[in-house]
């Protein structure tokens, strides 16, 4: 695993390349971000963009989603992974919103993750993005990116992951850190294929050395 100043090292190349890293899903209330981060499990944040664009607009507060019939949200969502699942626990942690939170988001995690349909990640994503809360939110990006470059270790859970990039760096630093390794995760360090050739971590990643020695092998072969 790498050092603190490898870590450091690393975490400062990345603020380089990802400046503007940020929260992609579009919204503009806690509210619409809650929903739309329990609408991203597994999917992207641009499809999700594209159904939020129509669902906030006939979708404002929790009552409106709970005063239509679960099949006509389904619809509305459908084109969205797991839609039924979702329309469901949308429902459900919009009627929890209005009895226990007076319509409200809470800004706490713990009790954001007693709504339906909210897990760790989400809580911290909201808790953090809407307001403030330092958090470090741990997706399939952050997770991969961690375990490639040795943040953590490769039998790490998402929890363990999550604990070890809280110990390794700052606090105040967790939240845009958390953006900046989404970013790096998604536009440049991705799943099927990375840019080590480019990539300026390459001389301290594990995974990308490990990956570039056995592209110059198969090249070889083909010679």
């Amino acid at each position: 695993m790498l050092t603190r100043p490898q870590i450091r090292y690393c975490l400062d190349q990345i603020a380089e390349m990802f400046p503007d890293a940020h929260c992609e899903l579009v919204h503009r209330n806690p509210f619409e971000l809650l929903i739309a981060v329990v609408l991203s499990a597994q999917c992207t944040d641009a499809l999700v963009n594209k159904v939020t664009k129509h669902l906030f607009e006939k979708y404002k507060t929790p009552e409106d989603y709970i005063a239509v019939p679960l099949e006509e949200l389904e619809q509305d969502i459908r084109s969205i992974g797991l839609y039924r699942n979702k329309a469901k626990n949308i429902q459900k942690l919009c009627a929890l919103l209005i009895e226990q939170y007076g319509g409200q988001v809470p800004n706490d995690r713990d009790e954001l993750m007693k709504l339906p349909g909210v897990g760790r990640k989400t809580a911290n994503v909201v808790a953090s993005v809407a307001f403030g809360v330092p958090a470090i939110a741990v997706d399939t990006h952050v997770e991969r990116v961690s375990k490639r470059l040795g943040f953590c270790r490769w039998k790490d859970s998402v929890l363990e992951v999550e604990e070890a990039l809280m110990r390794k760096i700052p606090k105040e630093e967790w939240s845009i850190t958390h953006h900046r390794i989404i970013f790096f995760g998604r536009y440049h360090c991705k799943a099927q294929a990375p840019k080590c050739e480019v990539c300026p971590l390459l001389e301290l990643c594990r995974e990308g050395k490990k990956r570039m020695r056995g592209r110059n092998e198969s090249a070889a072969r083909a010679d």
